[in-house]
């Protein structure tokens, strides 16, 4: 194991908002970082120490920005293969790249995870049109079929409702391989955002539990409520998993939890992920330090809440009407409010998030709900984003 202590640079991949709070929590422990990717002026750039902008396809800028840095990681997964490769060349990368190449395609992940004994939802391998009516007839519907690479807030996928959806839910995927998965009458979306450092120390943020709109992520607290047997479970999964994996970093996996108690992993993240954004601030150490700590070879932190919490995410919808009203959101002291300096408010475009923490995780969750209303309210907000 290699110490990478305070004031070494830590190299990013990606440059979006995991990478942006990563490097406010890198640069509060005196690292570094430096950032690559395709863009200019993104989240992680404006607050990291330096910002390469090019291709991961440009391996020569690749093996340039490797030499320049102490350690390399990600925050977003989709870096190819042969990036990976050229960067490992000089420096360390966590997570491995091999563990990259698995979870950046569906079906290489839940073959991995069926293979090593963890529950996932019964899925099938899909290359031509034969193949969806066969797996059809196996799995029956409704199913769901998804892109086995680049798919993410239900993007690349399509609900088949009968035999007469095949056809074009198959032309929707564009020829690309794809899975087709059984639907999972399930009762709630839960998560557990772990870490696993170079020692093999593993700390968790027990069980957060997530609410959906439209396959984006609306809303998460902490504790979820479930049973204790469940909350044990899918700890118990994660650790397997991260272990299996020999994982250095922070992980996210993501469940579905039927309505018969079962749980089924959905899918794996191998970085920080937007359901454990309510550890930056309410947690003794957020998620995105714990990454900072396990790449770094340092002890990892406690994973305590100072009290139950709830995170809103704000998407590029509240801006349909003008300025949101700030103003009016943060009236209760509680809330906290993360921007990521997007340049652009899209509709479905995630912009920022708030946090609350609460007595009861109830009140957390409606003190985040009430608070995001009220940026629509009559009134003027403070700043602007363009």
């Amino acid at each position: 194991m290699k110490a990478i202590l305070p004031y070494s640079t830590i190299g990013v991949f990606g440059s979006g908002q995991l990478g942006r709070m990563f490097a406010i929590e890198a640069r509060k422990m005196g690292y570094r970082v430096h950032t690559f990717s395709p863009d200019t002026d993104t989240p992680t750039g404006q607050v990291a120490d330096q910002e390469t902008t090019a291709s991961y396809d440009d391996l020569h800028e690749v093996r340039t920005f490797a030499q320049s840095v102490d350690v390399v990681t990600f925050e977003f997964e989709n870096v190819p293969a042969a990036t990976v490769e050229a960067a490992a060349q000089f420096v360390d990368v966590f997570p491995k790249g091999e563990i990259l190449h698995t979870t950046q395609n569906r079906l290489r992940e839940k073959t991995f995870l069926s293979e090593n004994g963890v529950p996932v939802t019964t899925f099938r391998h899909i290359k031509l049109t034969d193949d969806l009516y066969h797996a059809t007839d196996e799995l029956g519907f409704p199913c769901v079929l998804k892109t086995a690479g680049f798919g993410y807030d239900g993007k690349g996928q399509a609900k088949l409702k009968a035999h007469h959806d095949i056809e074009t839910a198959f032309a929707a995927m564009n020829g690309r391989e794809s899975v087709l998965e059984a639907f999972v009458d399930f009762e709630k979306e839960v998560s557990v955002v772990c870490a696993r450092g170079q020692d093999g120390a593993f700390v968790h943020y027990g069980v957060i539990e997530n609410d959906h709109v439209n396959h984006i992520l609306d809303v998460s607290f902490a504790p979820a409520i479930v049973t204790e047997a469940v909350r044990s479970q899918a700890i118990e999964i994660a650790q397997s998993i991260a272990e299996t994996l020999d994982y250095v970093g922070t992980l996210c996996i993501e469940f579905f939890l039927a309505k018969d108690g079962k749980l089924l992993v959905n899918e794996l993240a191998p970085r920080p992920h937007n359901s454990g954004h309510l550890t930056f601030g309410p947690c003794v150490t957020s998620q995105f330090e714990q990454q900072v700590r396990a790449v770094c070879g340092l002890p990892l932190g406690s994973t305590e809440f100072h009290r139950p919490a709830a995170m809103a995410n704000l998407l590029g919808d509240i801006w349909q009407n003008g300025e949101p009203n700030w103003a009016a959101a943060l009236a209760d002291p509680s809330i906290k409010l993360h921007l990521y300096g997007k340049a652009e408010a899209k509709p479905g475009r995630k912009m920022g998030h708030l946090t609350a923490i609460a007595e009861t995780v109830e009140s957390a969750v409606d003190k985040v709900r009430s608070a995001r209303q009220k940026l629509n309210d009559q009134g003027n907000g403070a700043g602007r984003q363009t």
